[in-house]
C-alpha cells in the first residue's frame, strides 16, 4: 500500500531547526565538537524553587488525572495577577486567561478558531515559523509584512495593499522579536491596534521574550493600549523567562471572545497541561524574580562579549535590548543559507540562517547565546579561522 499524506504537508517547507539537527549530526559524525548557537533553548536551568514546587505537587493523586481544559483557576488567577504586576494590565481570569501547552502549540490552534479558507493572514517576514504553518493548515492564505532594518524591523503597515488589508482576518506581530530581536515601543503598538480596529483584523501578539531583557529596558504588553482588548490576543510562554522550554506551559490573555474560542479549539483536540506543572508554573509567576534578574545579567555579559567578537571579525549586528539572540548581517558574497554551511561544516558551529524566517531574513543569521561564554569564545575563535 502506497500511503498519502494529505496535501496540506507539500504546503510546509523543511521545518527549520529539524534541517539544522540533521546537518549537526553530519558534522558531528567527522567527530567534531560541535557547538550550537542555533536553536534558542536556554542553558541555565530552571530555578530551584520552580523544580521544588513540580516535585512536591507531582506527588499527589489529585494531580494525576486530567486537568482542566482551560487550566487550573489558581492558574489562571496567576497569571492574571502577574499581568498587573508586570503590566499594570487587569484581567478576568476567569474568561480573558486559558493555559496553554507552551506558547506554540497556542499560537499553531489560534488559526483554527479564527482563520476561515481564503481569509488573508498578515505574517511578519523574518518571522516564527508556525505563523505560516497555522495559517496555511486551516486554508488561509499568508501574506508578508517585511521586517526592514531601515524600519527597525517593524512593519510598514501603509504598504499593505488596500486589497489585501480588506480580506485580512489575523494578523501576528511579535516583539521582542524573534529572530532579529528588535523591540517595539507604545507608539508603534497604538498604530497597529488603530490599524487592526479600522478595519476590523484580529491582532495577535507573541510576546515569550518579553522577560529576556538588558539595560533597564522593559518591553510592554500590547494590552496596555486602550482598544486593544477589542481586537487583540497575547500568547505568554514560561519556556525563555524561567528556563523552562521542556515543561511546556504558557498561557493566551486578551479579548474574552479570543481566548474562549481558542479554548474551544483546546477542548477538542487536547487534555490540558499536567496540572503539577501549572503548580510549579503558579510558583515561577508568584515566587520572585531574582533568579531571571540574574540570568538576564548572564544573558547580557554573553551579549557584549558577543557583539564585540563578532565586530573585531567583520561582522555587523545591533546591540539588542531584549531576547537572547543577535542578528548578524552575513559577509559578502554569502548567502544566509551558504555561510551559515560553511561554518558549520568548516568550524562545527551551529548558526540558523535568516532564510530560515522567510525570505525577510535573506541576508541575515541569527546566534543564539544560550551557552557558556566560555563556548562562546571558542566559537567565535573557530569562526575567525575562517578569514572572512
Amino acid at each position: 500500500m502506497q500511503i498519502k499524506v494529505a496535501s496540506r504537508l507539500n504546503l510546509l517547507p523543511p521545518y527549520l531547526f529539524a534541517e539544522l539537527d540533521r546537518l549537526k549530526r553530519e558534522v558531528q559524525q567527522t567527530g567534531v565538537d560541535v557547538i550550537s548557537l542555533g536553536i534558542g533553548d536556554p542553558d541555565l536551568p530552571t530555578p530551584a524553587h520552580i523544580v521544588a514546587a513540580l516535585k512536591r505537587t507531582a506527588d499527589l493523586p489529585v494531580n494525576h488525572r486530567y486537568p482542566d481544559y482551560q487550566g487550573l483557576d489558581r492558574f489562571r488567577e496567576a497569571a492574571a495577577g502577574w499581568y498587573k504586576r508586570r503590566f499594570n494590565v487587569t484581567l478576568d481570569s476567569a474568561r480573558e486567561v486559558c493555559a496553554l501547552i507552551g506558547s506554540k502549540e497556542g499560537i499553531a490552534n489560534f488559526p483554527v478558531a479564527v482563520v476561515d479558507p481564503g481569509d488573508i493572514v498578515l505574517i511578519p517576514s523574518p518571522g516564527y515559523p508556525v505563523y505560516y504553518s497555522g495559517c496555511v493548515f486551516n486554508g488561509g492564505e499568508p501574506y508578508y509584512m517585511p521586517l526592514r532594518k531601515e524600519n527597525a524591523f517593524l512593519p510598514d503597515l501603509s504598504a499593505i495593499p488596500a486589497e489585501i488589508v480588506r480580506r485580512a482576518k489575523l494578523m501576528w506581530i511579535n516583539y521582542p522579536n524573534n529572530p532579529t530581536a528588535a523591540t517595539a515601543e507604545l507608539p508603534f503598538y497604538r498604530d497597529v491596534v488603530a490599524f487592526c480596529l479600522k478595519h476590523s483584523i484580529i491582532l495577535a501578539h507573541d510576546i515569550a521574550y518579553s522577560e529576556i531583557a538588558f539595560d533597564g529596558y522593559q518591553a510592554p504588553s500590547l494590552l496596555e493600549i486602550d482598544g486593544a482588548r477589542e481586537c487583540s490576543i497575547e500568547f505568554h510562554s514560561l519556556s525563555k523567562t524561567y528556563s523552562m522550554t521542556g515543561w511546556r506551559v504558557g498561557f493566551a490573555v486578551g479579548n474574552a471572545a479570543l481566548v474562549g474560542a481558542l479554548g474551544t479549539v483546546k477542548t477538542n483536540v487536547d487534555s490540558g497541561v499536567f496540572q503539577a506543572v501549572q503548580e510549579a508554573a503558579i510558583e515561577a509567576l508568584t515566587g520572585g524574580d531574582e533568579t531571571l534578574h540574574q540570568y538576564c545579567a548572564i544573558y547580557q555579559e554573553r551579549r557584549d562579549l558577543m557583539v564585540a567578537a563578532l565586530g573585531a571579525l567583520g561582522l555587523q549586528c545591533a546591540t539588542p535590548r531584549a531576547t537572547f539572540y543577535l542578528w548578524v548581517e552575513t559577509p559578502k558574497g554569502y548567502t544566509s543559507v551558504s555561510f551559515t554551511e560553511r561554518v558549520l561544516r568548516e568550524t562545527g558551529v551551529v548558526i540558523t540562517p535568516g532564510s530560515g524566517f522567510g525570505k525577510g531574513g535573506e541576508g541575515y543569521v541569527r546566534f543564539s547565546l544560550t551557552v557558556p561564554s566560555a563556548r562562546l569564545r571558542e566559537a567565535v575563535g573557530r569562526i575567525q579561522a575562517l578569514r572572512l
